[in-house]
């Protein structure tokens, strides 16, 4: 998942979390705490998505800090809105705020590759739940976050065939429409998947490039079915994605709408509307919470986030997976930055479910990749269906 617009915002400031205490040391120079940062999206359109990231950053740092550890962990936010205009202007505190030892994030590709420059100078790791765009770890790409940015997800070679899978499955001739919002996850996803409709030789009837916030879609949507499309897969994010699935079914449009994890949120269907909502198909390298945690962890979240359950709240377990990349390495000693990007970069943790092995390759990448899962919308609600 990843945003980058060319809005001009102003610095967003870094807040702080009452979970854990403030960085010291003690007289004898003993380090008593170190300090998290989440990065992601926590106000603006696509706040959702940032607020029910930071639910699994809280959980597994609340599971850290209850275990009576020597060295506790103070977990503060930094809004950069999943903008790459705001990203660049937060990176910069949180890089000198000495404290920090690790960022668990940024959340989206846009962002990531705007505080690269920052977090590259002064040396500090990077552990992203959900941006997904391919360049990131590409060694031959200036965009890459190498050797600092890391990520538990699998990227867009990976999504872009499994939005296709999902999306035509059960259709008998698939005729496929792609659009994209001209943002780094949108074209990089759309290549992907546009890539594998070729490869399929499956019928792709046309695509679209849109600009985010777009406010009229009946251009598009005319476009969408002079085509006779009967599947439409939008690679932007749900603000957009709702907006577009509306103005389809308003137009009587009758079809497949699909989305990669920028659409798969709840605050989708609020937008696009139940009727237009319903039926509609996503992907996203993500296991909701409530489906792979243990009591005891579903406890904790309770406890970390006054929330009964995580259900209808995307990337948690992925954020609580690439927080505990980051508690792992400390729990061991390592609270220096330096200590912590060796640990990260070599070391092997455990994900949610205490069983799946996460290691990095040289550049960042998940070792072996990451399934991809399926969602839809059943009776207003979304639906996980597994890997696809």
């Amino acid at each position: 998942m990843n945003k980058n617009t060319t809005r001009v915002l102003g610095v967003v400031a870094v807040s702080v979390l009452a979970i854990g205490t403030l960085a010291v040391s003690s007289a004898q120079g003993a380090v008593k705490s170190v300090t998290l940062v989440y990065q992601g999206p926590l106000t603006g359109t696509d706040a959702q998505t940032g607020q029910d990231e930071l639910l699994g950053a809280k959980t597994a740092v609340q599971m850290y800090n209850d275990s009576n550890p020597a060295v506790k962990v103070n977990l503060i936010t930094a809004d950069d809105q999943g903008d790459g205009s705001v990203a660049g202007t937060v990176a910069p505190g949180v890089a000198a705020n000495k404290s920090v030892v690790g960022v668990v994030g940024p959340a989206y590709s846009g962002a990531s590759i705007a505080s690269f420059p920052s977090y590259k100078a002064t040396r500090l790791t990077m552990v992203s739940p959900s941006a997904t765009r391919v360049t990131l770890t590409d060694p031959k790409s200036a965009d890459n976050g190498f050797p600092f940015f890391h990520r538990v997800v699998g990227n867009d070679a990976l999504q872009g065939p499994a939005v296709v899978r999902w999306s035509t499955a059960g259709i008998d001739s698939p005729k496929v429409y792609v659009i994209d919002d001209q943002t780094p996850y949108g074209t990089g996803l759309a290549q992907a998947a546009t890539a594998y409709i070729k490869l399929k030789k499956i019928n792709e009837v046309g695509s679209d490039s849109v600009v985010q916030k777009t406010s009229d879609y009946t251009a598009t949507v005319a476009k969408i079915k002079a085509s006779k499309a009967n599947v439409v897969i939008y690679t932007g994010y749900y603000p957009d994605g709702g907006a577009l699935a509306k103005s389809l079914n308003d137009s009587g449009w009758a079809g497949v709408f699909a989305g990669g994890d920028g659409v798969l949120n709840d605050a989708f269907i609020g937008v696009a509307g139940k009727a237009a909502a319903e039926g509609a198909k996503f992907t996203a390298p993500a296991v909701p919470f409530e489906t792979a945690a243990t009591d005891a962890q579903q406890a904790a979240f309770t406890k970390a986030t006054g929330l009964k359950s995580a259900a209808g709240h995307v990337y948690v377990t992925e954020t609580f997976n690439a927080t505990n990349v980051f508690l792992s390495c400390i729990k061991l000693g390592k609270v220096t930055r330096a200590g912590i990007q060796n640990c990260v970069a070599t070391g092997t943790f455990f994900a949610l479910d205490g069983k799946t092995v996460l290691r990095f390759t040289r550049f960042g990448e998940v070792v072996g990749g990451a399934p991809v899962g399926g969602f839809q919308v059943v009776k207003g609600v979304i639906k996980y269906f597994g890997a696809v």
